[in-house]
């Protein structure tokens, strides 16, 4: 059981636009967000802090011929060195049809997000996805970058840089006062021309990986759920080269690729809103 001082809840705003607005008697009902203490944003920054060691390590010894499962095998060594636990491992949605079986999320090229870690061995020129979650004392962290296999084309490179470059536009707009539709706003306006996975986007954190509120990758700025102090949410921009949405689950059950086969790209950070402004808590 988690310890630390209990977290303020609170129903406000809007829901995701990529969700279903709930309505009863005519009434909208909104998600439920917890706001976070200090205390509790301390211990997400601790989990975090796992997070971006974990991706260091990994994206260091990213390089032809090394396999998706030996990368795992890195960060599974960086998660039981830190008294860690997996917070993807064992994760068993309703959709999915197995329990998710390794500790990061590994997709390579056409493959956007959830791709398993299995023995497939990375090529030069590929790009690759690298998407990892820790949790520590009941605290969760989350966050991912996308990196290049050896040498790449320019237009991989123009890929992953844009796609980092929403990621920074998003968290900077995440500000008290602001909506959830600037961050989703900043997110589509800095992707274009490339497409943005259809009905994927961010979400909460803390608790648990994935808690409310939703974090659209679309938005109209001024609109949607009011952004507030002690708000943690996970900002992840899933950029598609070739300019559609379209995606479409492989075999797995799991790894979601798209639909034309064209390369993606995905960035994400776990992000604490604060009196000062975003505070990044998985660097």
């Amino acid at each position: 059981m988690a310890e630390g001082p209990a977290a303020v809840a609170l129903v406000f705003g809007e829901r995701g636009s990529h969700h279903t607005e709930d309505y009863k008697a005519g009434i909208k009902i909104y998600p439920m967000v917890t706001l976070r203490s200090q205390a509790e944003i301390d211990r997400i920054r601790e989990a975090g802090r796992v997070v971006g060691e974990a991706l260091r390590r990994v994206t260091d010894a990213v390089e032809p011929g090394v396999s998706l499962a030996e990368l795992d095998a890195i960060a599974a060594a960086c998660i039981k060195e830190h008294g860690a636990r997996s917070s993807f491992l064992g994760y068993h949605p309703f959709w999915a049809p197995t329990p998710y079986p390794g500790v990061l999320c590994l997709s390579a090229d056409d493959v956007i997000v959830h791709g398993i870690p299995d023995g497939r061995v990375l090529k030069a020129g590929e790009i690759l996805s690298v998407d990892f979650g820790a949790e520590v004392g009941g605290y969760h962290g989350d966050a991912a970058v996308t990196v290049p296999v050896g040498e790449v084309d320019d237009d991989a490179k123009r890929l992953v840089e844009t796609a980092r470059a929403a990621l920074t536009a998003a968290i900077a707009v995440a500000v008290p006062g602001g909506r959830m539709g600037d961050i989703g706003y900043a997110v589509e306006t800095t992707a274009r021309p490339y497409g943005l996975l259809d009905g994927y986007g961010g979400h909460g954190v803390g608790a648990a990986m994935h808690e409310e509120p939703d974090v659209p990758n679309t938005g109209r700025p001024g609109r949607g759920l009011r952004l507030r102090e002690g708000l943690v949410i996970a900002i992840e921009p899933m950029l598609i080269e070739s300019g559609v949405g379209e995606g479409r689950t492989l075999a797995d059950g799991w790894s979601v690729a798209t639909a034309d086969g064209s390369r993606a790209a995905h960035f994400e950070h776990t992000i604490a809103i604060t009196a000062d402004g975003p505070v990044i808590l998985t660097a």
